[in-house]
């Protein structure tokens, strides 16, 4: 349902009455007023917010891609070129993830950790502004399907929902308190129920449970970390962690956990013996990749223990950043390019985007990092086009017929109609062209990481998960025609996901008070995927596994698989409770949310991670 402005007018009031003499977090987000345009756009605006530092230069923007040549007109060398470089025409996505070079390999025994991820809350299973269940990332449904779940480390985050703050379980917390909807003579009741969950889960991570220490000596299988960027994982630890979180205090307005994404580095990264503080997420990984020969943890077939490989301690090794160089445009709705300082752990805080050469400076130290890695397999995942997710949607029709782009992209709630660019926070199409650009040369630049690699005879490959969400992007591409570039086509969603009524789709999740009406894919925060969306991509991983040579068995006895290695969707369906049970005050106008981001701030101060301030 469209804002109401006498609902937000009470709604501050209210909040004012029950904290008097304090400042809110949840200042009315339709009050801040937007970043310029984008580099090289033209477009003037104003910002009541803190301007991009006068010292970082405008970068050049990325030309304007022409229209694709029709293949009667296209030079048979630029064809052949496309093909070889693994995309099906320039400008299409990377579908061969060997991209086009063979590598030949022979491999004896059987590496000890059979799957080992680098990443950010993509891999570490994030939703729904929490890293929670992470029995259900990506990797975690990888490894059963490998037969290999029992053996396969990740952290636990459990307590309170999870960290930072598990927006459902607030939403359902409010729903049985409140009923189904909120309105206006509810607020008060439910910004109560709203803080005092904040302050519990607040309290939890900084000062109860949830900060001690873990006390498990072996490393773990997913080292990734919500938040992280390239430059986190090459450079943070465990002791550099502890260094960066300060001291809890109870805060009345910031009810929010502080540094979380260095709170959860202290369950992932190994930190005992005390020695081992100082690995990385890449040098932990490399500890594994030295675990080479040696006892197999048991296990057996008919013809006894399986042979453990003398050379490799890693037989897949996912690799899966980049996202958070250039996510926080989205989450805060402002352009703010990379400069002087992008790679320092503190200073680059105030970047929202890395200009590509500053992506590609970073690139090219993981990508070294990497390389020292003992893993059979290295497979490198692109960055998805963040425009694409519906935290930022877009409004006021596309900017052209044709285009991929809305001329401004807004905050979910905020209805078409109600939209004022004068004051509401937004991003304008040409920002978000800019963003995508960027993003197309980061993954053009890993392309080139793993092409590298290929040649000079190392079993690496490319996953394109940009062109997976571009493939099920339905207000960018599905809905819109004249918009699909030649190479689009839809993405086919697993039977499973393709029987529900109605079929999940990439717009925010919404909810008729009874059951799912909309969306699917993305979770609560409009960032992270859903359950069964993760089971997408680990669907794509094992199909590059596949490729790899690498040999899955059954869930339960290990007895190898033969033919097509399916997700078990139908298991990810019953645990996935945004498909099956969504909370009912997510409404058809998205009031709740919307009104727990405007009262509380909670979307930008759980995604953004600890960024800034609190």
């Amino acid at each position: 349902m469209p804002r109401s402005s006498a609902f937000r007018l009470w709604s501050a009031v209210q909040c004012r009455a029950l904290l008097v003499g304090t400042v809110l977090t949840g200042h009315s987000r339709t009050g801040v007023r937007s970043q310029t345009g984008s580099p090289g756009s033209g477009r003037s605006g104003r910002d009541m917010t803190a301007p991009e530092p006068p010292s970082a230069p405008e970068p050049t923007p990325a030309p304007e891609p022409s229209p694709t040549p029709s293949t009667a007109t296209a030079p048979p060398s630029a064809a052949a070129a496309a093909t070889a470089s693994g995309r099906a025409e320039p400008g299409a996505p990377y579908t061969d993830p060997t991209l086009g070079i063979p590598v030949t390999t022979s491999w004896r025994g059987e590496p000890r950790n059979r799957l080992v991820t680098i990443g950010d809350s993509l891999t570490q299973g994030f939703q729904s502004c929490a890293a929670f269940q992470t029995e259900l990332s990506y990797p975690a449904i990888i490894a059963h399907e490998l037969g290999w779940a029992e053996h396969f480390r990740h952290p636990s985050f459990d307590g309170c929902g999870g960290l930072p703050l598990n927006l459902e379980m607030l939403l359902r917390d409010i729903e049985d308190h409140c009923g189904p909807a909120i309105d206006w003579w509810d607020t008060p009741s439910a910004l109560f129920r709203a803080r005092r969950f904040m302050d519990k889960v607040e309290d939890y991570w900084e000062r109860g449970a949830g900060c001690a220490p873990v006390s498990n000596t072996a490393i773990n299988h997913n080292l990734a970390v919500f938040g992280w960027d390239l430059r986190d994982a090459l450079d943070k630890s465990a002791d550099v962690c502890r260094k960066m979180i300060g001291t809890p205090s109870d805060d009345l307005v910031l009810q929010v956990v502080g540094n979380p994404g260095e709170r959860a580095a202290l369950r992932t990264l190994p930190t005992r013996p005390p020695a081992a503080g100082a690995l990385t997420q890449v040098t932990a990984a490399a500890e594994l990749g030295e675990q080479t020969g040696g006892s197999r943890h048991g296990e057996a077939t008919e013809d006894g223990e399986r042979e453990a490989d003398p050379d490799h301690g890693i037989e897949t090794l996912i690799v899966f950043l980049g996202a958070n160089n250039a996510l926080s445009s989205v989450v805060e709705l402002k352009v703010v390019w990379s400069g002087e300082g992008y790679d320092d752990l503190r200073t680059k805080a105030r970047f929202t985007v890395w200009r590509p050469e500053h992506f590609a400076s970073e690139l090219r130290q993981l990508a070294d990092a990497v390389g020292r890695i003992r893993a059979r397999h290295v497979i490198w995942c692109t960055v998805p086009h963040v425009t694409i997710a519906p935290i930022a949607r877009g409004v006021h029709g596309k900017a052209e017929r044709g285009s991929r782009y809305f001329p401004y992209y807004t905050r979910p709630w905020i209805a078409d109609s109600a939209f004022d660019p004068e004051c509401d926070p937004h991003l304008t199409g040409e920002q978000a062209r800019a963003v995508d650009e960027a993003i197309d040369q980061y993954n053009d630049a890993m392309a080139e990481v793993v092409r590298g690699a290929r040649r000079g005879g190392r079993d690496w490959y490319l996953l394109d998960a940009a062109g997976l969400l571009d493939r099920l992007a339905c207000r960018r591409y599905y809905e819109d025609e004249e918009a699909r570039p030649r190479w689009w086509t839809p993405y086919p969603l697993p039977r499973e996901l393709a029987g529900l009524d109605p079929v999940p789709n990439s717009r925010f999740l919404l909810s008729d008070g009874d059951r799912r009406s909309d969306g699917g894919l993305f979770s609560l925060d409009g960032v992270h995927p859903t359950t069964v969306a993760y089971g997408i991509l680990a669907q794509e991983l094992i199909e590059v596994m596949r490729r790899a040579g690498v040999e899955f068995r059954t869930p339960y006895g290990g007895q190898p698989r033969t033919g097509p290695v399916r997700v078990n969707f139908t298991r990810l369906m019953r645990r996935d409770t945004l498909i099956n049970r969504p909370p009912a005050n997510v409404t058809s106008g998205l009031h709740a949310i919307g009104w727990a981001d405007e009262a509380l701030d909670v979307l930008a101060r759980a995604l953004r991670f600890g960024r800034r301030g609190k």
